[in-house]
């Protein structure tokens, strides 16, 4: 629709991005004057009802937030309380956490890489319209998927918010002989996975850059999944740590008015999280199969330091973790001998926990106080979504003037690259299938 002064154009429905929201655009001549991401899904208030619960539950209950990354919310959840409990988990099941974690790396990046973004480098609308032409792509991604919802099946008793983690460890463990049959499919999934690279190194990425500090957990010994240390890397190329437990003397939220979700600042800077931080900040550990995979996709070597800031390219980086997802799984089962005892206790204790883990979308973030009886007092949670909007906001900024620079792109043209622009990042707004109302205002 146009109006004298002004432009304005809405998209009722984009089903490649979980969640609703909404982005609008002010745009006088070729400047944006502003740029809102705005989430008007009702909140959730995960957080208020939690306060009052056992503080078994929530690792049960969180895992509701989201169909596709539950074991994350699963993860970090039994971190924090384990944490505040003053527990530790036996190797054996740490091993057996993080090769489920790996199974949600390997089934939510295929999900994404196949069914959310690759559509977007080759000129289609869906992944349906891709089928037609890339049947095999489409066929490989899915069998990837499978690989990783196997692990899950397997280790958490279904595939969509898995019933057998709990405090301590599991519920169940396996027995050796009933990983076999996940080993055989997972060396299948291993070539798919490098086919995965092939296919999205030689997408056409569009030149652009991030302007904003990474942040994610890191390790001594191992690229980080399921625990680590949170890290920054500034845009200058410093460095810093701290522990999880001063997360939130760093990582500051703050409510926007056009936004049900908050918005966070790292030290006071816009931040971002999620694969290109997690490649940035830890590359250098991950597998050898992997840093070949990230040579070979024009990533360089991460032994040596690479940092990629082009979110357009951040489908490569999901593409080499996933190799380097089904390469650690591979690796966890090889080694597997199943623990003497499936959990350890974890009694209540009063006091505060903190957690965080890497979903596949970044680092997410739980804190939990408890009373005596073990009773939730209080609860936190920070996902890598929230954090990860304003660097979003800032980003399409970015992307547009120089669009508007290089020509007068019409509505249509606008639209579809805001929503390729913001699919770089794959917010997960929520589990919903909805995404994009964009208003653009043209001054």
């Amino acid at each position: 629709m146009t109006h004298r002064g002004s432009r304005v154009l809405r998209v009722g429905a984009l089903s490649r991005v979980e969640g609703e929201g909404a982005l609008h655009l002010r745009v006088s001549g070729r400047r944006v004057e502003e740029a809102r991401l705005r989430i008007y899904e009702p909140p959730r208030f995960f957080e208020a009802f939690l306060r009052g619960r056992a503080h078994t539950e929530p690792p049960d209950i969180t895992a509701r937030v989201c169909g596709i990354c539950p074991v994350a919310y699963q993860m970090s959840a039994c971190r924090a309380i384990e944490d505040a409990c003053g527990v530790s988990v036996d190797r054996p099941v740490r091993e057996l956490r993080r090769l489920l974690y790996c199974g949600e790396w390997i089934e939510s990046h295929a999900l994404h890489i196949y069914l959310l973004h690759t559509p977007d480098f080759l000129g289609c609308d869906s992944a349906v319209d891709l089928a037609r032409t890339q049947r095999a792509a489409v066929e490989r991604g899915l069998r990837l998927k499978q690989a990783g919802n196997a692990i899950l099946e397997l280790l958490g008793g279904r595939a969509i918010h898995p019933v057998n983690v709990r405090l301590g460890g599991f519920h169940r463990v396996p027995a050796r002989a009933e990983l076999r049959p996940l080993e055989e499919q997972l060396r299948r999934a291993a070539d798919d996975a490098w086919e995965t690279v092939r296919l999205v190194a030689g997408f056409d990425f569009p030149d652009a850059s991030l302007d904003a500090d990474f942040l994610a957990l890191s390790s001594p010994t191992a690229y980080a999944i399921e625990n680590g240390t949170p890290t920054a890397l500034r845009t200058d190329g410093a460095r810093r740590q701290f522990p999880v437990s001063a997360f939130l003397d760093h990582v500051r939220e703050e409510q926007v008015p056009h936004s049900t979700a908050l918005h966070s600042r790292l030290d006071g800077r816009r931040h971002l999280t999620g694969p290109l931080a997690r490649f940035a900040i830890g590359g250098g550990l991950l597998s050898p199969t992997a840093r070949e995979a990230a040579r070979e996709a024009g990533l360089g070597d991460p032994a040596h330091g690479a940092v990629c800031r082009n979110p357009y390219r951040s489908v490569l980086v999901r593409a080499v973790e996933v190799v380097y997802a089904v390469d650690e799984a591979l690796r966890i089962i090889d080694a597997y001998e199943p623990p003497a005892r499936p959990h350890v206790d974890v009694p209540p204790l009063r006091g505060t926990g903190h957690g965080a883990t890497e979903a596949p979308r970044g680092l997410l973030y739980h804190r939990y106080r408890l009373d005596a009886e073990g009773t939730v007092t209080d609860a936190c949670l920070v996902p890598p979504t929230a954090q990860n909007q304003g660097a979003i906001e800032d980003d399409l900024v970015r992307i547009v003037e120089r669009t508007l620079a290089e020509g007068d792109p019409t509505d249509e043209e606008l639209t579809r690259l805001c929503e390729r622009a913001v699919r770089n990042h794959d917010p997960c707004i929520s589990c919903s299938a909805h995404f994009l109302d964009l208003t653009i205002d043209r001054a």
